[in-house]
């Protein structure tokens, strides 16, 4: 009876053992690099990349240049989040916000970080230049070098007006995928640019908010660290509403009135969740800035999915 529990079973745990813990250990190291190329910030890019080809493409795209750029998009990204992670070790390890990330975390080494950074960028161009044309390929390439050399290392850590001009990086996606169809940039291409990066300023100054201690730890002269926060309500109703009145302006150039009903009517909400951060800021009680900073993401997401809808009707 003993040997029924006797060695067959002790003498392969061991193996099943070891087995497990290595599934596990890749698992955890795959996560640890999809976390460094941030995947929100990329689905986002994305919802702006798509509508903007559909509708310089005047409906659906040819399947290889809507996989290239999806692709290639994507990549990008990643590339200039995982490299912004690298730039940004040393205050990530000092934010609440950001101390889980894989290199506070210690899940991957810097060396490590930098090379996948690096890598992605390179195949992200490469796709572009292979598939697409120059100009695509020039933005793409331009995009990510602003957003890791221009904003993270530079303007990030220098001036408040690091939103303000970060915002170039986040709206460029917009232009890339027009460009990737026409190999040009049209008018309408320039305003739904215009749209996305006057939207985020009052996104992110309201993360800010949230996150205003953390970003003081930091010592990152994010707006609301370094200004009142009159003047930080003034700039958020002063984008918003430029936001929606650059989504108005597309309008006539090319969409028709699906997009131009749901640009008034999601602007419209846009400016209340605005109005209504500053109110409770005046008087005093819960501010809620998280409000405006999801209200703004659910914003944009319809806007543009009006502008894919225009583009097939």
């Amino acid at each position: 009876m003993s040997m029924i529990t006797e060695r067959p079973i002790t003498s392969r745990a061991p193996g099943v053992k070891e087995r497990t813990e290595t599934r596990r250990d890749r698992a955890a190291v795959f996560r640890a690099y999809l976390a460094l190329t941030k995947p929100q910030i990329v689905e986002l890019l994305l919802v702006t990349t798509v509508p903007a080809l559909m509708l310089a493409a005047g409906g659906w795209p040819d399947l290889r240049t809507l996989a290239v750029v999806l692709i290639g998009g994507a990549l990008a990204g990643g590339a200039a989040s995982a490299l912004n992670c690298y730039i940004d070790r040393d205050i990530d390890e000092l934010m609440r916000r950001t101390k889980r990330r894989p290199l506070p975390a210690h899940s991957v080494t810097p060396r490590a970080v930098l090379i996948f950074g690096l890598t992605l960028a390179v195949i992200s161009v490469a796709l572009m230049a292979v598939f697409t044309n120059w100009l695509a390929t020039a933005l793409t390439a331009g995009a990510i070098f602003y957003y890791d050399v221009i904003y993270t290392l530079w303007l990030k850590r220098r001036t408040p007006a690091n939103t303000f001009w970060g915002g170039v990086c986040g709206a460029a996606p917009v232009i890339i995928g027009w460009a990737a169809v026409t190999g040009t940039v049209a008018p309408l291409g320039w305003a739904l640019f215009a749209v996305v990066f006057f939207w985020q300023m009052p996104h992110f100054y309201a993360l800010a908010i949230k996150y205003k201690d953390d970003y003081a730890r930091a010592g990152i002269p994010m707006l609301p660290v370094v200004r009142s926060a009159g003047r930080v309500n003034f700039e958020i109703v002063l984008y918003t509403v430029l936001t929606v009145v650059a989504s108005l302006a597309a309008w006539p150039l090319g969409l028709g009135p699906i997009y131009g009903i749901t640009a008034i009517i999601t602007g419209a909400f846009f400016l209340g969740e605005a109005f209504l951060l500053v109110n409770r800021t005046r008087k005093g009680g819960p501010i809620k800035p998280m409000r405006l900073f999801h209200w703004s993401i659910t914003y944009l997401t319809i806007l543009f999915i009006a502008v894919a809808v225009d583009a097939l009707i």
